[in-house]
Formats: C-alpha cells, structure tokens, sequence
C-alpha cells in the first residue's frame, strides 16, 4: 500500500505542480522535547484545482519528474 497524508498548500506557481508542506511531532533523540518537524512535496496537481492554503490528502507514486513523486488524492 501506498502511504497517504495530509497536508497544506505553500505554492501553486508550476503548470500541473504544488507544493505541499506537512508537519510531523517527534520526540528530540536525548532531551526528549516534541519537535515541529516539516517536510515539503511536489505533488502532481492534473487540473490546477489547488490554491494556497488549501488542506490537501495526497499519495505516494511513482516518480512522475525530477521531484514529483506524490500525486493528488482529494482537496478538503
């Protein structure tokens, strides 16, 4: 199975591409404070639907450029 997950839209400026920024809370290896981790994906957005700030689901697949390996699943 294909990982799934949430995230927000930072930047919708490519033809067909987003952005999508996720954050994650991990606990610091030895001081053991929650960190605020965040990744950023290029998604494959097919039809432009997205904007900036939009609450996205995406998924991984299978490389479709140099970055984009996730793809589109539904807009919140």
């Amino acid at each position: 199975m294909n990982k799934e997950v949430w995230g927000i839209v930072v930047s919708n400026k490519m033809n067909k591409t987003i952005v999508v920024a996720t954050k994650n809370q991990i606990a610091h290896k030895k001081y053991n404070k929650i960190i605020v981790k965040t990744n950023k994906y290029y998604v494959h957005d097919n039809h432009n639907i997205c904007n900036i700030g939009d609450k996205v689901k995406i998924q991984e697949t299978r490389p479709l450029s140099k970055k984009k390996r996730w793809q589109l699943i539904e807009k919140i």
